[in-house]
């Protein structure tokens, strides 16, 4: 990628979007900085930094132009910007979609304030630090992946990659961005979809008190008005519920997507706060306005199964653990976020667990357009949760992934943490599920995968048997109605939840690679017709379990040297997509058992907008 070009251009928030805002990558001074001295040594505001970097890839990928893979404790960046003229008496937020770890930002030499969390997205109000022409941004993350302080995911805490653990990520490894905002403005809304009562309820928050003030929203289907609703609003906090007209169901594979528009209006401007008022035709001082969309979906779990709209759902998912070669952690281009779930769906998964990574949002927006199902699951590994001091550090941006990603219809449950040992403080585990499920009790919480279980509301193990037939034996008893299979029987109890195998095969199949470095499960088959009769073994064991309800193939791509992937890590397909999607489309013996006597299709999920109507986009 060239440095005069704006890499990931793209909005980085497609379900918040203003119209006035400004990107940030591309070329910025950085520097390396060992020794953590940086702050001592006056690189807040001089002398110039050392080197350059394409933000916002790593300086550990290629496409950063740094290309350094050993530890890094701190590293600095620094760029100048112009705020438009335009924006005058405007507040302008300053955000950061993901730096990794603990990220101190200034403008013009004054701190704009500090975070830490390596995986979410964050913003600071730099409006009484700005000044007519170039302005001055510097940034400094430290990064400790061996301190036990941090998560870092699949991030490796030695010198080298080895087993399943890859190349780190330091910094910026997210677009940076500005944006201008009103005075008073929203700061969070929160949509929950209610399609059996053909409603959208909406949970606002603004960054501060919007007394006297109006919040309107419009949904719309394929260019249709479907519903207007309006409340005034005083304080922070504003709540509202949109009827609409029709309804058009959000599916696994059939993404049908509103389009909402929120406006918010200060007392004495625009029309009253009526249902049938529209504030689009007043262009009002102070007005805050953002386009969004929705997917007019539910989840419901139990009895063994786990339902959308209602209907049994086998979930089909493969093991994404989101690397690139050449960025990382973070993808080339958006079109590569969107082709790996087309490659997914290539082969026929319905969808994937985003594993050891928060990923971006342009991730779930292209989830959400292509009707894929995904997990959402921290970084957790090299955490030390042995005691409380684990929940200090992982409950404040947990909470940050889920107030970010809660209104996503593509993701389905949440997994805090990844194969937990016996080591851990249970309470850790009980107290984040806790507050996830008080945060949103819409969706299911794992909440550890594979193991070691405390409180879970999906019952899922980890198992790399590659024998098909002793694999199917281990999950036979359960479907006769006898004990389950759990990873670690002396810690955790089987409870009836739904069951989940959330990770098995990882077949090791590399026979173009000659470097000696795979690394893989099992014994590698010896030809590809081997491979695919093992595939289907696995897969037709769980698929003909009538108490399995999903399960999930490690995993989508090799990732450096652990190649076992459907496609390798450049993304080139080692089988025939068709000949693996053929093994996965039939049915699960779980859909067969709880569509008997079930409608052909869900009352109100038709594709198309009832009526002709002006502005239908089609």
């Amino acid at each position: 990628m060239a440095h005069d070009a704006m890499p990931r251009p793209e909005h980085p928030r497609p379900q918040w979007i203003r119209q006035d805002w400004i990107n940030l990558n591309g070329p910025w001074s950085f520097e390396v900085d060992p020794g953590r001295s940086g702050r001592e040594r006056g690189l807040v505001r001089g002398p110039a930094l050392a080197g350059t970097i394409l933000v916002p890839f790593c300086p550990e990928s290629r496409l950063s132009g740094v290309g350094q893979t050993d530890f890094m404790a701190a590293v600095w960046y620094r760029r100048s910007f112009r705020i438009p003229e335009t924006w005058a008496g405007s507040r302008v937020l300053l955000h950061f979609g993901a730096v990794d770890y603990d990220a101190e930002a200034w403008v013009n030499g004054v701190s704009a304030g500090r975070h830490r969390g390596g995986y979410v997205s964050f913003s600071f109000d730099v409006t009484s630090l700005l000044r007519d022409g170039e302005n001055v941004l510097v940034v400094c993350a430290e990064d400790d992946v061996r301190s036990g302080l941090q998560p870092r995911g699949k991030q490796s805490g030695q010198y080298h990659s080895h087993n399943c653990d890859y190349t780190r990520t330091t910094g910026i490894w997210q677009t940076v961005w500005l944006e201008r905002v009103p005075d008073t403005h929203l700061a969070f809304v929160r949509t929950v979809p209610d399609p059996e009562n053909g409603r959208l309820h909406l949970e606002a928050t603004f960054n501060q008190a919007a007394d006297g003030g109006r919040l309107f929203a419009e949904a719309l289907f394929e260019g249709c008005p479907m519903g207007r609703a309006a409340v005034r609003t005083e304080g922070r906090q504003a709540r509202l519920s949109l009827d609409l007209s029709e309804t058009h169901l959000w599916e696994p594979g059939a993404p049908r997507l509103y389009d909402l528009r929120l406006a918010w209006l200060p007392a004495g401007c625009g029309p009253e706060a009526s249902p049938d008022a529209s504030p689009d035709a007043s262009p009002s001082e102070g007005a805050d306005r953002v386009d969004s969309y929705f997917g007019l979906r539910s989840l419901s779990w139990g009895g063994g199964v786990m339902r959308v709209n209602g209907r049994p759902v086998f979930q089909r998912l493969v093991l994404d653990q989101g690397f690139y070669p050449d960025g990382i952690y973070t993808a080339p281009s958006d079109d590569e976020l969107r082709r790996d779930i087309e490659r997914s769906m290539a082969m026929g998964f319905n969808g994937a667990r985003l594993h050891q990574k928060i990923f971006e949002e342009r991730f779930l927006y292209w989830a959400d357009r292509l009707g894929y199902l995904v997990w959402g699951e921290q970084g957790s590994w090299g955490l030390d949760i042995s005691g409380p001091a684990g929940l200090e550090r992982f409950l404040p941006e947990w909470l940050e992934a889920l107030r970010r990603d809660c209104s996503h219809p593509a993701l389905v449950g949440w997994c805090p943490f990844n194969e937990t040992t016996k080591s851990q403080d249970d309470a850790v585990l009980a107290t984040v599920v806790a507050v996830t499920r008080a945060f949103d009790p819409t969706r299911p919480v794992i909440d550890t995968s594979g193991y070691v279980h405390v409180t879970t509301d999906i019952y899922d193990v980890h198992d790399y048997d590659q024998d098909p037939g002793t694999f199917a034996a281990r999950y036979a008893p359960l479907a006769a109605g006898g004990p389950a299979f759990v990873n670690v029987p002396d810690r955790e109890r089987y409870g009836g939840q739904p069951y989940f195998v959330s990770e098995f095969g990882g077949i090791w199949w590399n026979p173009e690679q000659a470097d000696g470095k795979a690394w893989g499960y099992g014994s590698r088959p010896d030809s590809e017709a081997a491979f695919l009769a093992r595939f289907r073994g696995l897969v037709d064991a769980l698929l003909d379990n009538p108490a399995v309800c999903a399960f999930c193939y490690t995993q989508l791509t090799d990732v450096e040297q652990e190649v076992n992937g459907l496609y390798t890590y450049d993304r080139r397909p080692k089988f025939d997509p068709a000949r693996i999607r053929e093994i996965l489309a039939r049915p699960a013996a779980i859909e067969i058992r709880e569509t008997e006597g079930l409608p052909a299709s869900p009352t109100g999920a038709g594709g198309g907008c009832g009526r002709s109507c002006a502005g239908r986009s089609g």
